[in-house]
């Protein structure tokens, strides 16, 4: 079970909504989704790295439904709309999770005239960041999470039996997939003890190139078919026990190639690991 907390911004500093939601869209959930109209909710903050990419983002790649822009304080009220949908950032914590460590995920939810946002009924949802991580170290890949997420809707839409509390791990059985691929990578986020490219080749034989940011994006917004990516989620330095999700995905399909994650400690740092490079080898043998 998970508690969702949706923030909003509004005219005094933060209202936080909490609810406890764990669900699964059911086949007619996913066959209206494709009826509704997609409203992106926006931050408050009209100039965050959040609305500015998002923007991009959605302009350039949405065309499973339709699509609006909408103010983060038309948010309560719009919700009750049964024809709409929403894509919106909201903060996740785990309710067994001990460490009682939050992150933002992109929902993606159908309206509906309930109780309050925290009862929309989730399409689908993929974590972003950590809370409080600054917008910089994950706007910049929204375009393929914006991507991934109407390939994904579009797939369980197909084959709803796939549906499960653990979707995503379906996803790999693509890793064989990465094969003849580059990987392209973020230095800061990857163990020290494979964060350089000899390093990397002792445990993986792939192509694997270090870049920064803006290249990611550039790669992002011009779909490199060649190309796979680190979307990496973690505490950035904020809290041990957290979990630090980390997905590969592909910019030619908007597939993920890999999907797991980990608890921060001591052995296991915030980062895309030796054993993640080596199951990787082992699957593109």
């Amino acid at each position: 079970m998970r508690k969702y907390y949706t923030l909003l911004l509004l005219l005094i500093p933060f209202i936080q909504l909490q609810a406890q939601r764990e669900y699964l869209p059911t086949q007619e959930d996913l066959d209206h989704f494709h009826t509704t109209k997609t409203y992106v909710v926006l931050e408050s903050n009209a100039i965050s790295d959040y609305n500015i990419e998002i923007q991009d983002a959605v302009n350039k790649f949405w065309d499973i439904t339709e699509f609006e822009f909408l103010k983060m304080e038309d948010f309560a009220e719009k919700s009750k709309d049964k024809n709409a949908s929403f894509l919106y950032l909201a903060g996740v914590s785990f309710e067994k999770d001990r460490s009682n460590a939050r992150y933002q995920f992109i929902c993606l939810s159908l309206g509906g005239d309930r109780v309050s946002i925290d009862d929309l009924k989730d399409v689908a949802n993929i974590p972003m960041s950590y809370y409080g991580v600054d917008g910089d170290h994950y706007a910049y890949k929204l375009g393929i999470m914006i991507r991934f997420l109407q390939y994904h809707v579009r797939l369980i839409t197909e084959n709803h039996k796939i549906v499960s509390q653990n979707v995503y791990k379906y996803y790999n059985e693509n890793m064989v997939d990465v094969k003849g691929k580059t990987l392209y990578l973020v230095e800061e986020e990857l163990a020290r003890d494979v964060s350089s490219l000899s390093k990397i080749k002792e445990v993986y034989p792939g192509e694997v190139e270090l870049v920064d940011r803006e290249t990611i994006k550039e790669l992002i917004m011009s779909e490199n078919e060649d190309a796979v990516v680190l979307h990496k989620v973690g505490p950035e330095g904020k809290k041990l026990n957290a979990r630090v999700y980390k997905i590969l995905i592909g910019l030619d399909e908007a597939q993920f190639y890999y999907f797991d994650y980990h608890k921060v400690n001591d052995k296991k740092p915030d980062a895309f690991l030796e054993s993640d490079f080596k199951k990787l080898a082992r699957a593109t043998k």
